[in-house]
């Protein structure tokens, strides 16, 4: 750990933070901060509250960024994301906090997140959000979350 000296979270015991926004996201240096590429993280049993009745909701979610000089720590991401398990929010809200928490953390070429909600009173909603267009030439590949059948 020592070419990572200030990740806090990394390498040792870490709780899970007790709201999204008590939650650090940490980052590292990008290998090739020149270089068009993508990453994608998807987390397919991500959960949180409805607001209103308090039952769990469930997703599957497809974050896909092209970086510049910073990616996200993916240790830091699965307890942000795990940090949701006890709030209540609305789909749309979730989603686009994650995306925009994302996008200010990282300041990315652009950043994509597709929150594919299973059903609640028996219609599934899909929440999307990006930063703007994808930078031409990068490669996307198709988010590979099926239309809802019974999701799974």
């Amino acid at each position: 750990m020592t070419k990572y000296p200030k990740l806090g979270q990394l390498g040792k015991p870490a709780p899970l933070p007790d709201s999204p926004a008590k939650a650090v996201l940490e980052t590292v240096p990008s290998p090739q901060p020149r270089a068009l590429y993508l990453v994608r993280f998807t987390a397919p049993e991500f959960t949180t509250l409805c607001p209103v009745t308090g039952q769990p909701d469930f997703a599957h979610l497809v974050i896909d960024y092209a970086p510049r000089a910073r990616l996200v720590e993916s240790k830091s991401l699965k307890l942000y994301l795990g940090s949701f398990r006890n709030h209540a929010d609305f789909h749309e809200a979730c989603t686009l906090a994650i995306g925009m928490r994302l996008a200010k953390e990282l300041a990315p070429r652009w950043l994509r997140i597709g929150g594919y909600w299973y059903p609640r009173g028996g219609m599934p909603i899909d929440v999307f959000w990006q930063t703007g267009q994808p930078p031409r030439g990068l490669w996307l590949p198709d988010p590979g979350v099926a239309p809802y059948r019974g999701r799974g």
